[in-house]
């Protein structure tokens, strides 16, 4: 299980953050730790995939989400403060080695904000799917 933040900004659209070496873009998320919580990953992979921190106070759960046959979300929304529209400060700690050399590269390298109907054209399509099918983004941004 992966565990992520869908974090939206006043008008509605979602940070999508591109990895690296590949054609998609994705929420920040990733694997908890042994006996981390669900809500304590979704944070830590906010900063370590976007450099934004926040407080669980911020966050609204939204439940555990079938992914992939091989992966289920836990994921949380939260609404982006004045201070994190600004993608341009945004770096990426979370390293691992490129197949090619080994080098250490960073997971995500470049960070947009996305209108719902543009995730189809950035995200992978089981992230677009589960904003097609089951998480509304749309609604989401109503009830944030």
């Amino acid at each position: 299980m992966s565990c992520g933040v869908v974090l939206l900004t006043p008008d509605g659209r979602v940070l999508l953050a591109h990895a690296t070496g590949t054609d998609h873009w994705d929420i920040p998320k990733g694997q908890g730790e042994p006996g981390e919580a669900p809500a304590v990953t979704a944070l830590r992979e906010m900063v370590e995939e976007t450099g934004i921190a926040m407080g669980a106070e911020r966050l609204k759960d939204l439940g555990r989400f079938l992914y992939r046959r091989d992966k289920d979300l836990h994921l949380f929304a939260a609404r982006a403060s004045t201070g994190e529209l600004d993608l341009s400060s945004c770096t990426c700690t979370s390293l691992f080695p490129r197949r090619s050399d080994g080098v250490l590269i960073p997971e995500m390298d470049a960070y947009r904000w996305c209108r719902p109907d543009e995730v189809e054209r950035y995200a992978s399509r089981s992230l677009t799917r589960l904003f097609q099918t089951t998480l509304s983004l749309a609604e989401l941004h109503q009830s944030l």
